[in-house]
């Protein structure tokens, strides 16, 4: 799907969560005891269709998460991403649209609005925003305080909550005392003490570390879970998606441009920036009977091949190879090293005409450097073929 069309449900919510006149959501006494409960109102999910337009700026987006499921949010810098959580959260002021939060109106219109502190919804962003005069079980109990949880049994759910995110031992340490992953822990048992409706997360582990950022995940994942918290991630890193999220939600320059199951939209990406999420080459190019070709590069296409002209072509870096002489086999072909970028594994080949990345070990890059022609050749049989939608970029690959 693209441009304003909805995220498709993946799953239906369960029903559950007392409701009072009004349709909010009555508090479950064990938010306050640390307790595993379930998302209030857990039956309607959020929807959400939010038009913002500044200069230079245009968001026009449609969301739809399953209650008790994650979707994540991904696009380049400056698609729009904050700007829609924002609007999400209440903070921010939009031009058109609405948002529906499991069956009651947060925004019936830009100027209807529920004030933040009452739409049930939490933003936790990269900076864990912790207060630095209370302790990490000051910090946690406050959140309870604020929704009517007595002193002691706030307290009591603070030991809760930071036992359940491995802090025990660290309750009475003031933020300047904990380490980045540490506060950002203590931020996240104060978010989802509060049983909130939906939790908004704005790339929340950019700032840590790879270790601390896989070890937060991996909490995240587990309490998110466990509540079964309404959740939308914004994020650039396909492994969060991949671990915490049900559904992805592409946002391009303030557009979706693809939707759909985590799995099903990094196996075949609809646009560049899709495909450098995934770590995939997408090549469009133009079929002409039993053949596909991209510049110099030409491909026979599978059996029964039914996309329309033009389709891509989508195949990993790892799958392409550098060969001596020119080219000469089906798969093979000429082009020029546009620059050299160094991985983990060793060295990714970025070319030109088209656009393709190739890994190959640091020993293998030895004499490449820009503007040296190579030939290349990737199998037929490691190739898969997408339709290309019409508002997709025109070529691209893995960034």
């Amino acid at each position: 799907m693209t441009g304003g069309d909805e995220a498709r449900t993946w799953a239906g919510g369960r029903t559950g969560g007392r409701r009072r006149a009004g349709g909010e959501a009555a508090r479950d006494d064990g938010a306050a005891r640390g307790e595993p409960v379930r998302s209030a109102g857990i039956a309607g999910g959020l929807h959400a269709r939010v038009v913002v337009r500044r200069a230079g700026f245009a968001l026009d987006a449609a969301l739809r998460v399953p209650a008790g499921e994650v979707v994540a949010l991904m696009g380049p810098s400056g698609a729009g991403k904050s700007t829609l959580l924002g609007v999400l959260a209440g903070l921010g002021a939009f031009d058109e649209g609405h948002v529906r939060l499991h069956g009651r109106f947060l925004d019936a219109s830009p100027t209807r609005r529920v004030p933040p502190a009452s739409r049930g919804v939490v933003l936790l962003g990269q900076d864990p925003r912790l207060f630095p005069h209370l302790t990490a079980r000051e910090n946690v109990a406050f959140g309870l305080r604020v929704h009517g949880v007595g002193k002691a049994a706030a307290l009591a759910g603070a030991d809760q909550w930071l036992g359940r995110v491995g802090l025990h031992g660290v309750a009475r340490r003031r933020p300047a005392q904990l380490s980045g992953g540490q506060q950002q822990r203590v931020a996240l048992a104060r978010a989802l003490a509060t049983t909130p409706a939906a939790l908004l997360l704005d790339e929340p582990l950019t700032s840590l570390d790879t270790e601390t950022a896989a070890d937060v995940r991996a909490l995240l994942h587990e309490q998110l879970r466990v509540t079964r918290t309404t959740a939308v991630v914004a994020t650039h890193d396909a492994v969060d998606a991949v671990a915490l999220a049900q559904g992805l939600v592409v946002l391009e320059a303030g557009t979706v441009t693809q939707t759909g199951p985590v799995r099903d939209v990094l196996a075949s990406p609809a646009t560049r920036f899709a495909a450098a999420v995934a770590g995939l080459n997408r090549v469009v190019g133009e079929a002409t009977g039993a053949v596909w070709r991209a510049g110099a590069l030409a491909l026979p296409l599978p059996p029964g091949h039914r996309h329309p002209s033009p389709s891509a072509a989508v195949f990993r870096p790892g799958d392409v190879r550098i060969v001596p002489g020119p080219a000469r086999a089906v798969g093979e072909w000429e082009t020029r090293v546009e620059r050299l970028e160094q991985t983990p594994a060793g060295v990714r080949v970025r070319t030109a005409a088209p656009d393709v990345a190739v890994d190959v070990a640091a020993e293998k890059a030895t004499g490449l450097a820009p503007g040296t022609t190579v030939t290349l050749r990737v199998s037929p049989a490691d190739v898969r073929f997408v339709p290309q939608p019409a508002t997709a970029a025109a070529v691209g690959g893995v960034s």
